[in-house]
């Protein structure tokens, strides 16, 4: 998961409370329901020692967000300055959590979390596309028509002399087909779009994506929902585009885990894994991709402005820092990757990391 939209965290002071439940609405009690549970998180608030203001302002988060339609979780991070973080999970934890602590607690977020990447939707046929961009929440769409035509092939034998009609009408559906990528093309260069979505019937879509350039053909996903102009339904398409940046989610973990175990394989000094290793590898900036697996109730230590971690004192004291906290290693190690721009990955069973941490690395640094 790309950590630039938890960035706001690192300059925002605590202590924060962090909140993570179940937030389904598939029930026709749902909303009694969700009274009840926020009643409960409350209580654990207040008995962690929440001041109440900490506490109405997460209240107005969990009460006031729209609900899902469904099954879902909800997260709720909130800090000295209010709520920072309020979104929805893929799923809920297995249990309700509440955190009140001296840094965010963003574990579940990167497990659970549904972060919708900037995308295209473009819904192709041999005449054209509309496409639809999402791009930082907000919605624009247009239509591209490449001018050719016809596009159909005859039903019947047309006037001799005029050349062959079949290859007239395939090369204006290969026409259209240029204009609406190179429409493509300049939008996802334009934008850093991440997905592209495609809609259409499979021969329209496989000729799209054949005229497309190959660092664009690589971001893209075909979706089965009908073609264009055949009146698919929104929710459908909905559903079949969450589904897609969830495919995308996994293989990132995938990737970071072949990635992983394929580094330590070869001892080529590009991946790290337990406390000491990784610590060393954030202090140094070398961390690309922090892994995280079953950390526990382990802890790190960090000087007072939160610049540099150690597993222990004497580590940090012989990095010339004075030991000033005490911190969750859950909370403290993905701030300090947040902090050197690294992406955060929650594993599984696939790979378990020494001390239930490891990282992948941009260059191999010294490892202390």
């Amino acid at each position: 998961m790309d950590s630039d939209r938890f960035r706001k965290l690192l300059d925002a002071s605590g202590p924060f409370a962090s909140v993570y439940f179940d937030d389904s609405h598939d029930t026709h009690d749902a909303e009694a329901q969700l009274e009840l549970k926020w009643r409960a998180l409350k209580e654990d608030l207040e008995r962690q020692g929440a001041a109440e203001a900490l506490v109405e302002e997460i209240g107005r988060a969990v009460m006031d967000l729209r609900p899902a339609i469904g099954r879902s979780g909800r997260a709720v991070v909130a800090g000295a300055e209010g709520v920072l973080l309020n979104e929805r999970l893929l799923r809920s934890t297995a249990q309700p959590i509440v955190r009140l602590s001296e840094l965010p607690y963003l574990v579940p977020i990167v497990e659970h979390g549904f972060h919708r990447p900037d995308y295209l939707v473009v819904e192709v046929d041999h005449t054209g596309a509309d496409i639809t961009r999402q791009v930082g929440g907000g919605v624009r769409s247009e239509t591209v028509d490449g001018g050719g035509f016809p596009v159909h092939h005859a039903a019947g034998a047309e006037t001799a002399g005029y050349g062959d009609p079949q290859l007239r009408t395939d090369e204006a559906a290969r026409k259209n087909m240029r204009a609406v990528a190179d429409r493509i093309a300049e939008l996802v260069d334009a934008a850093n779009i991440d997905v592209v979505f495609v809609v259409g019937e499979v021969r329209s879509r496989s000729d799209l994506v054949a005229e497309l350039p190959e660092r664009i053909s690589q971001r893209v996903e075909q979706l089965n929902v009908g073609a264009r102009h055949s009146g698919h339904d929104a929710d459908e398409l909905q559903r079949a585009i969450e589904a897609g940046c969830l495919r995308r989610h996994l293989s990132v973990i995938d990737d970071a885990a072949e990635r992983f175990t394929a580094e330590v394989g070869r001892q080529s000094g590009l991946a790290a894994e337990g406390l000491d290793a990784v610590c060393s590898a954030l202090r140094q900036g070398a961390v690309d991709t922090l892994i995280i697996g079953d950390i526990g109730d382990a802890t790190v230590v960090a000087n007072a402005d939160l610049t540099t971690v150690a597993p222990n004192e004497n580590v940090l004291s012989e990095q010339g820092a004075a030991p000033d906290r005490t911190l969750r290693a859950d909370e403290a190690l993905p701030l300090f990757a947040i902090s050197v721009g690294a992406a955060l990955v929650r594993t599984d069973e696939r790979i378990t990391p020494a001390d239930g941490v490891g990282a992948l690395l941009r260059y191999a640094p010294t490892l202390h």
